[in-house]
């Protein structure tokens, strides 16, 4: 079992008892264990609380991605700079050990006084030689053990800031996860829709009230309305035109205005209602969804692709369809 599990289990339960904390001390302990479930607006104000440290993780986690980038090229271009340190380092070592050699050898002296003339011996000429590139080298053992230093910082910079992102990026998990269980529990707070036969069908229903809807209609627009806090048009009930609206069966849950394509956080709010309503819909008796230009059956196999109706608004990617039994 993954180490998040165990934080997430205290976490739901923690949550599920934050409404009656304060009262457990004046209760006996029998008492305490028949506390009433979290209500409703309970577990959605948890719900929204962890979406605000979720995005505030996702902002976070991005940062470091940022962050991280950027500390590799670092690195990269630090152990670039070493390498040619540590090769010009070589290079100047060879040579003095060349002229070590000749020094060594002491028998050919021909190449000095070719270079200097016969005014300076062979052995003061590799001398010399010997004292300019030991400074030589010198500076390039001082540069290369710079480099070598600013290389290793910057791998241990790097290795700092991976791990911190995969900190954030756990911490963001164990969120969503908890986000996953209260969902599932306001979920299970949704009414079964009314009218539900034995063999799955639903029986049919008359629109009613001054909105001209049916009340499985009602109670899924009344439902997707307090879970996602819209502030958007919904559409249900209008005459003619076919479909399920004139049959008070039908709302679309509008994402933009004036056959605009809906921003990427609107698209993601669409997203989010057509799975909401395909999860629910055979509890609640939604009969299919339109999002996107695709149709999902509830019963059926899936998405299914449609046919281009000409503008954003009829192939639906303005707003969300939703037709109930």
């Amino acid at each position: 079992m993954p180490a998040s599990r165990p934080w997430r289990a205290r976490a739901v339960a923690a949550a599920c008892a934050l409404a009656t904390a304060g009262s457990f001390a004046l209760l006996p302990a029998g008492a305490a264990a028949a506390a009433p479930k979290p209500s409703k607006a309970e577990l959605k104000a948890q719900l929204k609380k962890l979406g605000k440290k979720v995005d505030g993780l996702i902002e976070q986690y991005n940062a470091k991605r940022v962050e991280l980038a950027g500390a590799r090229k670092a690195e990269k271009n630090a152990k670039t700079r070493l390498a040619s340190a540590e090769s010009a380092f070589a290079g100047a070592a060879d040579r003095i050990g060349d002229i070590a050699g000749m020094r060594y050898q002491g028998s050919d002296t021909s190449l000095p006084t070719l270079m200097f003339g016969q005014g300076m011996g062979g052995a003061a000429v590799l001398t010399q030689m010997a004292a300019e590139e030991a400074a030589y080298l010198k500076d390039f053992g001082t540069a290369r053990d710079e480099r070598k230093k600013a290389a290793q910082e910057a791998t241990a910079l790097t290795a700092r800031i991976a791990e911190q992102a995969d900190d954030v990026e756990r911490r963001r998990k164990e969120a969503e996860d908890l986000i996953d269980e209260i969902e599932k529990r306001l979920d299970k707070l949704i009414p079964t829709g009314v009218g539900r036969r034995g063999d799955g069908t639903w029986a049919p229903q008359l629109p009613t009230g001054a909105e001209n809807i049916t009340p499985r209609t009602r109670v899924m627009r009344d439902e997707i309305k307090e879970r996602f806090e819209l502030t958007s048009t919904i559409g249900c009930y209008r005459s003619g035109g076919g479909g399920e609206h004139p049959l008070g069966r039908a709302c679309d849950f509008m994402l933009s205005t004036g056959g605009t394509m809906p921003s990427a956080a609107r698209q993601s709010l669409g997203d989010a209602i057509a799975l909401w309503a395909i999860k629910n819909g055979g509890k609640i008796g939604v009969k299919y969804v339109i999002w996107k230009q695709r149709i999902y059956t509830i019963g059926g196999s899936g998405w299914r692709g449609m046919s281009n109706r000409g503008s954003i608004t009829q192939n639906h990617f303005d707003h969300v369809h939703i037709s109930m039994h």
